[in-house]
């Protein structure tokens, strides 16, 4: 076998492709993520910050709330490196509490709010949480399971709760009463947030020492391959990815002048690091959607606000597209758009650019690597079906199933190596020996490299179709039958055959009732080879999806196999 690492180390970078972004970054800028959220805080402090339901937040409330906060659960006996979970939507409360525990020296488990206690359960006893700060519509299931965990200190936080005055009254009683969105529940030693941001404005921060390898995310993978794992992300883990993305962003957004459009929630890797922590660094203004679900909000923050930065996932993009009153925002103030997540059809990515004048900016990474560990050119020059070329101080190359490097054009596993890549996965050495090896992070997902340098998914290892010994990979299905104009959603999977192993299905909901099955096929008779048709179509009202919009093939295949 060849050895073909020069070719991947002499790769272009971002920089020969877009003027101005440096071949590599310097993580001691800033040592660790409490110096930086401080200066920042302090350098656009007489500026609006956070955004959330018609309230703004100035950065310097944010800095003077977090501070306080932070000084509260020291004050409640929280040492340096103890574990708070963090458990809300996009609210105002959501910034000033992870901004909060990393000026303490704590670390942040960023907690899905949709969890079961089951789950709720595994996360806190896995991570050793000792505190949680949790919105009230969760806070039931908290009551569940609470007695089998080490949590000490309980934050409650109302939705309403920052926004003040009336408006903060109607919200909490709509919320509650109307909606009956709040289950009761009785966690005796809770304390409301904003008491604890009173109470702490009578204790100081106690000093520590912190290193660039300290943990200051745990960071739990989505569970898809077995139990959820918490990432150890670092300060210097999440420095860097924020200047990978800071520097390529700074050619194009002015600083202290941009607003960003925030749908995907904070507590999701994608979110938490490219619009919470990159955009802080830049002064950007942040809109917080707080149900990225409700479209009809999600329109109403591009109507108000003159948007200029904007991130999301495929299916979010995809119902903005097929939503009318998407159709009439004005785009002229857009700037950059970023696409990661999941794999971005070229159907939506060309409508997208048709509609806005600007092209999507699709990018990849993983929770393993803080995430970002390639994009596309932001300026104009994206390149629609590829995921761009490595961010700096990053390398990534394909190798065989022996972990040999292989030439361009040919297919193979990612591999990542960066200052972004994790720790490891917190107490689990056997599990991260087996996906980090000579800091290269194996990544589980099938793409190639092409001769110019850009990257190309090809698909999830796990979710590769193996039809009659050929590999047939989902995203291709996908993207295919998603340029049906009749098709609204699709998700492919592998599913037993007699004859073959596997046959292909394909779940499709329709964008026009009259779509047949057979239409579907001759449509993928025309785009695809014989192996690649799907033997099966089967329409729904919708598909599975995770938090942030992501299709879960997974429960898809789970509900094949109970039939």
């Amino acid at each position: 076998m060849n050895n073909y690492n020069e070719i991947y180390e002499q790769r272009p970078w971002l920089g020969q492709y877009s003027p101005g972004i440096p071949a590599n970054i310097n993580t001691d800028e800033y040592p660790t993520a409490k110096i930086f959220i401080e200066q920042m805080l302090e350098k656009y402090s007489k500026t609006p910050g956070f955004y959330n339901m018609g309230k703004w937040l100035t950065f310097k409330q944010i800095d003077t709330y977090s501070k306080n906060l932070a000084a509260y659960l020291h004050y409640r006996g929280l040492k340096p490196g103890d574990k708070v979970a963090i458990m809300m939507p996009n609210i105002l409360q959501s910034p000033i509490s992870i901004f909060a525990v990393i000026r303490a020296g704590l670390v942040v488990v960023n907690t899905n709010p949709l969890y079961t206690p089951r789950e709720m359960k595994h996360q806190f006893t896995d991570s050793g949480a000792k505190a949680i700060i949790i919105a009230d519509m969760f806070a039931h299931n908290l009551e569940t399971i609470i007695a089998d965990t080490d949590i000490d200190v309980v934050i409650t936080t109302s939705l309403g709760e920052m926004l003040g005055g009336l408006k903060g009254g109607l919200v909490n009683f709509v919320v509650k009463n109307i909606k009956k969105m709040v289950p009761k529940y009785n966690l005796p030693n809770a304390i409301k947030f904003s008491t604890a941001i009173k109470e702490g404005k009578k204790y100081n921060i106690n000093p520590f020492s912190q290193t660039p390898d300290d943990t200051i995310f745990l960071q739990y993978t989505g569970g898809t391959t077995g139990v959820s794992k918490g990432a150890e992300l670092t300060n210097k883990n999440i420095i860097a990815n924020m200047l990978q993305i800071k520097y390529i962003m700074k050619p194009v957004l002015k600083e202290n002048e941009e607003i960003i459009l925030t749908a995907l929630p904070l507590y999701h890797i994608f979110a938490l690091t490219v619009n919470l922590m990159a955009m802080l660094s830049l002064g950007v203004k942040n809109v917080l959607v707080t149900n990225a679900r409700d479209l009809k909000s999600v329109v109403k923050e591009f109507k108000i606000h003159k948007i200029s930065v904007f991130s999301g996932v495929n299916t979010l993009f995809n119902a903005l597209l097929h939503n009318e009153d998407f159709q009439k925002v004005d785009f002229s103030s857009f700037k950059v758009v970023v696409a990661g997540g999941m794999a971005l059809q070229d159907t939506v990515a060309i409508k997208w650019r048709d509609m806005t004048g600007v092209t999507i900016a699709e990018g990849y990474g993983l929770t393993e690597s803080s995430p970002v560990a390639s994009v596309n050119p932001i300026d104009g020059n994206a390149r629609i079906g590829t995921i761009g070329l490595p961010v700096p101080s990053t390398f990534m190359r394909i190798v065989d199933e022996e972990g040999n490097t292989i030439a361009p054009e040919e297919v193979g596993e990612i591999q990542i190596k960066g200052p972004q890549v994790m720790k490891g996965y917190y107490n689990r050495p056997e599990e991260t020996s087996k996906v980090i090896k000579d800091g290269w992070l194996s990544t589980g997902d099938i793409g190639k490299m092409f001769k110019d340098g850009f990257f190309k998914i090809v698909d999830r290892k796990k979710d590769m179709i193996l039809v009659s010994g050929f590999n047939v990979y989902p995203n291709e299905i996908e993207d295919v039958i998603a340029s049906h104009p009749k098709v609204l959603e699709v998700a492919a999977i592998g599913v037993p055959h007699e004859k073959s192993g596997e046959a292909v299905k394909a779940f499709v909901v329709k964008k026009d009732k009259s779509l047949t099955e057979q239409e579907v096929i001759d449509h993928c008779k025309k785009n695809l080879t014989g192996y690649k048709v799907p033997k099966h179509v089967e329409f729904k009202d919708d598909l599975p999806k995770s938090n942030v919009g992501k299709i879960l093939r997974r429960l898809l295949r789970e509900g094949e196999t109970k039939k």
